[in-house]
């Protein structure tokens, strides 16, 4: 996605010098004529979101040191480079002092202008996820961390800020990788337990028989190989939240100490003679159905009730229309400063793969995925080659992609695919002729295979001499075949 960069200048040749150079190389720009203007448009009624301003010093009617204390009053954080034909020492240090990030002096050579706003650009993807991950480990991450405009996300995300609002257990459904931990986190920090501690547990990668001393806690010498006293995860806590993911994997045992603590705010030390008093709020997550493990005897029921007062269930990635893309271009943004990589855009192809897969492991295999195409890009977009996994789900399980079957074709000289289905039924919502289908598949095959006739008989389950057949009797124009036996003797089926 190309980066929208405002230009505030009051002379229009150099506004227009200026857009030119910036669509030139690959920007999108908005202008503004004032200092007024520029505030109007980024502060207003209305506000524009843009990645960088380009901020002349010296305008008609306030200067661009005002533009850049006004930015600062209103904590709007957007990376500012000064352009101004009286350059001194004086007003550089003034302009980096009230918040611009670098200084150019006019007439600005097109090279330095595009080094700086690379950099710039950089360092603000580096800056604003440095700041969310201070916020994370410092327990203050809120709901605007979270991304996504879906009606699903939203309404998920709105339950939750009541939720948060609230001292009452939270219970988050969804499935592996939906991201409850994060959702977690945001409630923890737009709670009045923001700052206080936020103590992660998953209930199913600890050994069962250290599941209550890890919870709990231990007396030095009250098992054998307890060398040393031992605390427990939910004092941990005490005063902050504590996280109990995969809550369906705890033991029938210890659910009864967990519906204690919940009752009571007691936790009993395994060997301790006196319970701790704990004050501990507690959001539990899982990728189950508590309610079944309920009616298979594997939760107790009176657990489930009182973890169950405030459940929030969060949607599947493939059920987050329009959020696809939005989370993979914050991821190439993220990844790419984080790994030092030149930022690349995805293509137009790349993002209709994506938008098409249905994303099985949800956010965090978006995630990984976009983390791989980053590191294996070397063009100047990142394309559907850099997606190999996804690309083999495609060939492999085509049900994983929306549609009954999807066609990958090519994209001319810069290689690529788009995704689009093969229809089996018309418009009319009849089946099609068997011979129309064939047609569709047959071509889909040529072009998903690159006219290696052998590779296109194997997937299609048939000898090359019936393909050949097929490809003359529907009338399909005749492909090279780039298996490179042209020649070779037909087959008998």
């Amino acid at each position: 996605m190309r980066k929208l960069i405002l230009i505030v200048e009051d002379e229009e040749t150099q506004r227009k010098m200026l857009q030119i150079a910036l669509e030139k190389a690959g920007y999108n720009t908005v202008m503004a004529s004032s200092g007024r203007e520029a505030l109007d448009m980024l502060c207003g009624v209305q506000p524009i979101q843009v990645d960088l301003v380009l901020l002349d010093l010296v305008l008609g009617d306030i200067s661009g040191i005002e533009v850049l204390e006004k930015l600062s009053e209103e904590n709007l954080i957007v990376p500012v480079i000064v352009l101004t034909a009286h350059s001194s020492l004086d007003s550089a240090v003034n302009a980096m002092r009230a918040g611009a990030i670098d200084f150019i002096a006019k007439p600005a050579g097109v090279d330095r202008l595009k080094v700086s706003i690379e950099n710039a650009l950089k360092l603000n993807q580096l800056s604003g996820e440095v700041s969310r991950l201070t916020r994370k480990w410092d327990g203050i991450m809120n709901f605007q961390d979270l991304m996504g405009d879906s009606p699903a996300i939203r309404q998920a995300i709105e339950l939750a800020k009541k939720g948060a609002r609230a001292n009452v257990p939270i219970l988050l459904e969804g499935e592996s990788g939906v991201g409850k931990e994060v959702f977690a986190r945001s409630i923890q920090g737009s709670s009045d337990r923001a700052g206080k501690p936020f103590v992660v547990v998953n209930c199913g990668a600890i050994p069962a028989n250290l599941v209550e001393s890890i919870l709990f806690g231990h007396e030095k010498g009250s098992f054998t190989g307890a060398t040393e006293r031992h605390e427990g995860k939910f004092v941990e806590a005490d005063g902050g939240t504590i996280f109990l993911d995969e809550i369906g994997e705890l033991p029938l045992d210890l659910q009864v100490k967990l519906l204690r603590v919940l009752q009571e705010g007691e936790v009993d030390p395994i060997g301790s003679r006196e319970s701790v008093t704990v004050d501990v709020r507690l959001i539990s997550a899982t990728n189950k159905k508590l309610k079944d493990l309920v009616e298979t005897g594997h939760f107790r029921e009176d657990l489930y009730y009182r973890l169950n007062v405030f459940p929030i269930t969060l949607p599947p990635l493939r059920e987050r229309a329009g959020d696809i893309e939005k989370l993979a271009l914050h991821f190439v943004d993220k990844i790419s400063a984080a790994e030092g990589r030149v930022r690349r855009p995805l293509s137009e192809d790349a993002l209709n793969l994506l938008n098409s897969y249905s994303w099985p492991g949800n956010v965090r295999q978006l995630e990984n995925a976009i983390f791989r195409a980053v590191i294996l890009s070397e063009g100047e977009n990142i394309t559907p080659e850099d997606f190999p996994q996804i690309l083999a789900t495609l060939h492999n399980h085509p049900e994983n992609f929306e549609g009954s079957a999807l066609s990958v074709t090519s994209g001319g000289e810069a290689g690529g695919y788009s995704i689009s289905p093969v229809a089996v039924l018309d418009d009319k919502g009849d089946i099609r002729p068997m011979a129309e289908v064939e047609n569709d598949m047959i071509t889909l095959a040529i072009r998903m295979y690159d006219n290696k006739m052998s590779e296109i008989a194997r997937r299609l389950g048939i000898g090359r001499s019936t393909l050949y057949r097929k490809i003359s009797e529907l009338g399909l124009d005749a492909a090279t075949d780039k298996d490179g036996d042209q020649d070779a003797a037909p087959d008998n089926s």
